[in-house]
């Protein structure tokens, strides 16, 4: 294999201008296909993150104090570390069902593109 021409090839992909309107529209195509998944991890990884914190805090006294913190802090933080476990399987998900929604489009733009140059 030839690894100074495919790194040239990818170099010339780099530099070559990318303005088309196919082009574009595959990216645009790509990012709605991506979007909603990214969008999903993002922000349900920060607030099961956020709700484990609280029920640390809970639990190790900073914010309250007494046996009923405790037990609701370590309530709460299991809710946020099964919320930061699943939220990897979802994300996969959405993605996979977003990137399908989408395959036949992006696959036939990909093909013409690839097939006018």
């Amino acid at each position: 294999m030839n690894t100074e021409k495919i790194y040239a090839e990818s170099i010339v992909n780099e530099y070559s201008p990318k303005d088309t309107s196919k082009v574009v529209a595959l990216r645009k195509l790509d990012r709605k296909a991506k979007l909603p998944s990214d969008v999903f991890g993002y922000t349900f990884g920060s607030v099961s993150s956020l709700v484990l914190g609280t029920g640390m805090c809970l639990a190790m006294g900073v914010i309250g104090s007494g046996v009923g913190a405790l037990i609701a802090g370590v309530v709460i933080g299991v809710v946020g570390i099964v919320g930061m476990s699943v939220c990897p399987v979802i994300y996969k998900k959405i993605r996979a069902n977003g990137m399908a929604k989408y395959a036949d489009d992006i696959m036939t733009l990909a093909n013409e593109i690839a097939n006018e140059q």
